[in-house]
């Protein structure tokens, strides 16, 4: 038992009021209670190493609010999320009484809001034969828009070369001057 345990041990005696007036599997007990320190194996030197998480802090996606939150979190809850399959399904998985953070529990309280308008919502589905009519009224739209395009190419394609055949045009009228021109002077 270290200094620190020994102390403790023997101020917990005194307020219970002694050695000889407690049983000892109670004080045995009590010995187990107490913390040890650490020895290291080699030199013997004593130290209170604390272990700290590895935090950090990262930009997680929710499907549901169609955002980004930016949360501190360990690396065991990344994994934990990417197991769960997402920042809303590991916050709806994990239980309030889990939860050791304020923003935890107020992200899961959204999500849980969500989830219940969205479940609040009336969804219609189309008979088989709507939904044939749908389809080829989008397929007659994209149609459209193909048929359009096709002809504003070829509109911009003739007016393209009409401008190409006024310029050779007149290339050829200056060259027939030229010829004119230069006959008359001979």
């Amino acid at each position: 038992m270290s200094f620190r345990a020994r102390e403790m041990y023997k101020k917990v005696v005194r307020r219970v009021g002694g050695e000889g007036k407690l049983p000892a599997e109670l004080m045995k007990s009590v010995k187990d209670m107490l913390p040890n320190s650490k020895v290291s194996e080699d030199g013997g030197n004593k130290s209170r190493r604390s272990w700290k998480p590895n935090v950090q802090e990262k930009r997680l996606f929710s499907y549901i609010h169609d955002r980004h939150i930016r949360v501190k979190v360990t690396t065991h809850a990344l994994r934990c999320i990417d197991k769960a399959g997402g920042i809303d399904e590991y916050l709806l998985k994990t239980p309030y009484k889990k939860m050791d953070t304020e923003m935890g529990i107020a992200w899961k309280a959204k999500i849980e809001k969500m989830y219940s308008e969205l479940a609040e919502m009336e969804v219609g589905f189309f008979p088989p034969e709507e939904e044939a009519k749908i389809d080829q009224g989008f397929d007659e739209v994209r149609a459209a828009k193909r048929d359009f395009r096709r002809e504003a190419r070829r509109a911009l394609a003739k007016q393209r070369q009409l401008e190409a055949g006024e310029d050779q045009t007149t290339e050829v009228t200056d060259k027939k001057e030229e010829v004119s021109t230069t006959a008359a002077a001979a």
